[in-house]
């Protein structure tokens, strides 16, 4: 069941299907329906709890919501286009299993509150995961150099094999160093998603891109240490290089 879009109260027909569909963020934000309903539920034990709603309204919402995670676990919910974006397609999916009394869920609080809550919840789910992975690939890089550094001293003579050990320390502590500047990086701008566009910071996010692109060259420049890597002990012999030169006139004799 759609319910009343939040920009169409002045319009008497029904928009276009194709304005529709270019309004509706639903085939990508229903991600966050299960923060939705969480952020709902501690919303309104809030209003209950401060004699705000009802025990008898707020008992039902609650039911309500519990009701939606559960089918949103067990078998997913029927999210509609009609319904533009997650926070209306629960609210509509709460009004058809409770009644209009869903609709004071919204009672002291905005669509931005809502938003942001969601979106802070989202992240903060997630944010573990992402680390996580880059964790990964960051052994993985660190593995793949290793690699490098044992076919290179395969390849080479002992003489060398401390110079390669020494660029592969050098490229696993630039790689770290660089992967945790471009986390610090991330937190120096807000989202604004949840700082609304009108407060959005537009010069300390230019900043924050430009110290990401810069980043970015610096993390280039360290995989040219596996570049260097692959070519120690490769060059001819110099002139000055009294070492090699003895060896050679050892394996010579």
């Amino acid at each position: 069941m759609p319910i009343k879009r939040m920009w169409g109260g002045r319009f008497e027909e029904a928009g276009d299907q194709l304005v529709n569909q270019f309004n509706a963020s639903i085939s990508f934000d229903q991600e966050m329906a299960q923060e939705d309903i969480e952020g709902s539920l501690a919303h309104v034990k809030m209003l209950k709890e401060t004699q705000i709603l009802s025990a008898d309204d707020a008992d039902k919402i609650i039911a309500g919501l519990k009701k939606l995670r559960e089918l949103l676990t067990s078998e997913g919910l029927p999210f509609s286009i009609d319904n533009e974006d997650i926070h209306m397609n629960i609210e509509a999916l709460l009004t058809e299993e409770i009644g209009p009394v869903a609709g004071k869920l919204h009672t002291g609080r905005s669509r931005n509150d809502q938003v942001a809550t969601d979106l802070h919840l989202y992240v903060k789910k997630r944010l573990p995961i992402i680390i996580n992975e880059l964790k990964k690939l960051q052994a993985e890089l660190v593995d793949k150099a290793a690699d490098i550094a044992e076919q290179q001293k395969q390849k080479t003579d002992s003489r060398y094999h401390k110079k390669i050990d020494y660029y592969l320390d050098l490229y696993a502590r630039k790689l770290a160093d660089n992967l945790n500047k471009n986390y610090e990086i991330g937190t120096r701008c807000p989202s604004v998603m949840i700082v609304g566009a009108g407060n959005f910071p537009v010069k300390k996010k230019e900043k924050q891109i430009n110290a990401w692109n810069k980043n970015m060259q610096e993390y280039r420049e360290i995989q040219n240490i596996l570049e260097k890597i692959k070519g120690i002990g490769m060059a001819g012999i110099s002139s000055d290089d009294t070492e090699a030169i003895q060896k050679l006139k050892e394996k010579l004799l």
